[in-house]
């Protein structure tokens, strides 16, 4: 039974944040610093409408490390400049390195960035990375980042600026690493293609992050399945099966984050992103229920996480610290999830006629 499988499968794996990766670079959670030298300024400054590749050079500090790469802007919001003054940067390497390079495996990779140069954009950046950390202990079905401190040198040798981001694992590489493989879905799925237990899991963690920004079963027209988040099946499932995997990435308009530039989406009954709305399936209830209770198991273990995410300050920690808690006395009883949570949850659409 595929359903047992994936379930099985996931839940079986070594602990999330153990040094049990496909590639060295997702192997360990020790940031690291590099450089990025080439035409930043006129990337910073380029057309967001056709974003362009530009030839650069990444370095890594200290190890003496240096590879030709191709950057490219890239993104929704963030690529807009009214938004963001630096974009987000999609990273391809003309050949992926060898071994041992930490950036052996690799061909191609998104990197998120500070957006703004503003000292408090680093606390953004670094919340939007805790809430991949916090997901990485719930499931090993997830992304994971790897922290850095970023040098910037424009192709004259000019250092503009030192900023921190992270490096996001590509989706194949999770794919081989919980033996999943990316599926290729157009447009939308029903929600009774998703498998439960993990649908229930990820709507649950979007409410606790306070995340509205996502779809698990639609994308933007003409650009495929899903929004802010991938879909996975086991392997050799057929392309039309159910039971479908789906992880979540780009939380910097949750509540958690609470960038400045974030809104609730259109048609939500919410004024700001840091009030919660449930937007998890119905049919799912009982495995949401379920899902609390694995989330009450670990509610100091996700406070701990939060707190080792290096150079969060202390108030960011404190803000992030005491809307996570308003989550978990949600959350605190079944009855407080029935009341609170799942009253909710969103119902099948029905076909017309």
């Amino acid at each position: 039974m595929i359903r047992a499988s994936l379930a099985v499968l996931i839940a079986a794996l070594p602990g999330p944040l153990a040094a049990q990766s496909t590639t060295p670079l997702f192997a360990a959670d020790a940031p690291i610093r590099i450089e990025l030298r080439g035409p930043i300024s006129t990337i910073a400054k380029g057309s967001r409408y056709k974003p362009v590749p530009h030839a650069a050079q990444l370095s890594l500090s200290g190890a003496g490390e240096r590879h030709a790469v191709m950057l490219t802007a890239r993104g929704i919001t963030r690529l807009k400049r009214e938004t963001c003054q630096f974009p987000p940067l999609r990273v391809e390497f003309g050949a992926a390195p060898a071994a041992p390079s930490l950036f052996s495996k690799q061909r191609r990779l998104k990197l998120v960035t500070h957006c703004r140069p503003a000292e408090g954009f680093q606390q953004h950046v670094l919340l939007e990375y805790a809430a991949y950390r916090l997901y990485n202990l719930l499931t090993p079905a997830s992304f994971r980042a790897r922290l850095a401190t970023i040098d910037y040198v424009d192709d004259n040798g000019t250092a503009l600026i030192s900023r921190v981001g992270f490096f996001l694992e590509d989706k194949d590489d999770i794919g081989r690493r919980v033996g999943l493989r990316s599926a290729a879905v157009a447009d939308s799925i029903a929600s009774g293609r998703l498998d439960p237990r993990a649908a229930a899991r990820f709507a649950l963690f979007q409410y606790m992050i306070g995340n509205l920004d996502w779809s698990m079963r639609a994308g933007p027209k003409g650009e495929g399945c899903c929004h802010n988040s991938r879909l996975f099946a086991a392997p050799g499932a057929p392309a039309d099966g159910a039971n479908l995997v789906t992880i979540p990435y780009d939380f910097d308009f949750s509540g958690l984050v609470d960038a400045p530039y974030a809104v609730p989406p259109e048609g939500m009954s919410v004024s700001t992103v840091r009030q919660r709305l449930y937007q998890g399936f119905c049919r799912h209830n009982g495995e949401a229920l379920a899902a609390a209770v694995e989330f009450r198991s670990k509610h100091a273990a996700l406070l701990a996480e939060l707190a080792r995410v290096p150079g969060l300050d202390e108030r960011s920690r404190r803000k992030a610290t005491a809307y996570l808690e308003g989550f978990f006395a949600d959350i605190a009883t079944d009855e407080r999830v029935s009341d609170n949570v799942l009253t909710r949850c969103v119902a099948p659409l029905k076909r017309p006629g």
